[in-house]
């Protein structure tokens, strides 16, 4: 029986939530997904150990592949070799997502847009500055729309 403090419960309170626990994304080319997240993007891609033991027999199969952010969110990537989107055009939205953004130290931007560039990465738009910082949005392999982005440099 459920308790009647439990059913007057409506909504989880701010900062029930800790943190996001993982991200995840299906992906067509397991090998150039894994070359742009980890070669071009520079995250961690976990291994041994330190892959999450509920995916453990995915990743020994080629089926996962997990990357950690340097804020410790992991991004599970699913291989799904049949994966198409219904619109073959990166600039229709195919999902419900609208895209995937990481912050940069504003004194790295630049260099990160160069690397975006020097391995031919295919841009949506950018880089452009607004109040809120600048940033450049970018595909994945699979067409998912990235971001990176930066806050505004500090006045001195």
């Amino acid at each position: 029986m459920v308790s009647s403090q439990a059913s007057l419960t409506t909504a989880l309170a701010s900062g029930d939530l800790r943190r996001v626990h993982h991200i995840a994304l299906n992906v067509q080319d397991m090998q150039a997904s894994r070359h742009f997240y980890g070669s071009i993007l520079g995250l961690h891609e976990l291994t041994g150990n330190e892959v999450p033991a509920t995916l453990r027999e995915l990743v020994a199969a080629g089926k996962v592949t997990n990357f950690v952010t340097p804020d410790g969110t992991v991004i599970d990537l699913f291989w799904e070799p049949d994966l198409t989107p219904p619109d073959q055009d990166p600039h229709r939205a195919f999902t419900r997502a609208n895209h995937l953004a990481f912050d940069i130290d504003p004194q790295l931007f630049d260099t990160a847009v160069e690397v975006i560039k020097q391995n031919q990465v295919s841009i949506d738009h950018g880089p452009v500055t607004r109040p809120t910082g600048r940033g450049i949005y970018f595909y994945d392999p699979d067409g998912f729309l990235i971001e990176i982005r930066c806050d505004p440099e500090a006045i001195i």
